[in-house]
Parts: structure tokens; C-alpha cells; sequence
């Protein structure tokens, strides 16, 4: 769908700039994305791949099983942030199951790994721990709330007082 035109309006390169921002959006950095892709021919792969890179992924294309026309499985592998020495694509397999190395790859389905430049992104504020949130300030809470005629519990002994762990 991402890659469908149907009418002449339809711009696919707009859906996956739309789909590949949001996806690098909420994840955190360092999270991983593996999605399986069905693309029609070489121009589809790449063209997918491309705007994944371009919203800030790195990562590239697994395919395993390359040489078999029913158990082929095309994987896009996507690390969000830049490229690390950790961040290896794995390889396919191949169709004895075992583990395909680039040497057996032909020219056109090698692994394709793109690297990209360091995205810089601002990073979740913390939050802050407000101190000063103890008896003394539920109390004067209490009172300023009493001072603007508001109904307010009594204070008691059990006032601020910290609830057990397994409320």
C-alpha cells in the first residue's frame, strides 16, 4: 500500500515519509523495527529503504532464502539512530537453513546496508523531583486551602503520612 499509486494524486514517496517519521517518532533510540516487505522489483526496495533512511533509521534489507521463489522473505531491519558497531544487520538464511555469507549473494541481493549521518534528536525531559512535598507542605497546603473557605480534612496523625508499598 505504501508503494500503491492508484490515481494520479496518490504520491507513495509522501506516504513513506509520513509512515517512516511517525515509526522513528515513537521509538526510543537504540529500538529496533523488523518489518516484512513484499516489494514488486528492485526500484521498490530501494525506494522504501531510502526514506527509511532518510527519517533517521539505519539499518538495510534481509532477505532470506534468496534463491527459492516460495520461501523467499524479504526483511526490513531498522535501528533508530545513527549506525553502531552493535547495530549489525543479521544475515538470511538459505534454503538448506543455513546462514548465507555476501560471498554467495548475487550483485543485486546482497545485504544493502545504508549508513547515514549522526541525527541529532532532543532527548525526553525528566522529571523533576519536587522537594519539600512532606507533612510540613501538605499542612501548609491545607491551611492556605482552609484560608480561601474551602472544606478541608482535619488534620490528624495520619496526615502526609506514605501508604505501604502494596497500595
Amino acid at each position: 500500500w505504501l508503494c500503491n499509486a492508484d490515481k494520479s494524486s496518490h504520491e507513495p514517496r509522501l506516504r513513506l515519509k509520513a509512515f517512516f517519521g511517525s515509526l522513528y517518532r515513537c521509538l526510543a533510540r537504540g529500538a529496533r523495527a523488523v518489518l516484512q516487505v513484499y516489494p514488486e522489483n528492485l526500484a521498490q526496495r530501494e525506494l522504501i529503504l531510502s526514506y527509511a533512511m532518510r527519517s533517521g533509521f539505519a539499518g538495510g534489507v534481509v532477505v532470506d532464502f534468496p534463491h527459492s521463489t516460495k520461501k523467499r522473505k524479504e526483511y526490513l531491519v531498522l535501528t533508530c539512530g545513527p549506525p553502531s558497531v552493535s547495530s549489525a544487520v543479521p544475515s538470511g538464511k538459505g534454503e538448506d537453513g543455513e546462514s548465507c555469507s555476501d560471498d554467495e549473494s548475487s550483485g543485486d541481493e546482497e545485504n544493502q546496508t545504508v549508513c547515514i549521518s549522526d541525527r541529532h534528536r532532543p532527548r525526553k525531559k525528566q522529571k523533576v523531583n519536587k522537594k519539600g512535598k512532606g507533612r510540613e507542605w501538605v499542612l501548609r497546603k491545607k491551611d492556605q486551602m482552609r484560608r480561601k473557605g474551602n472544606v478541608v480534612p482535619p488534620d490528624t496523625k495520619y496526615t502526609a503520612r506514605k501508604r505501604k508499598a502494596r497500595f
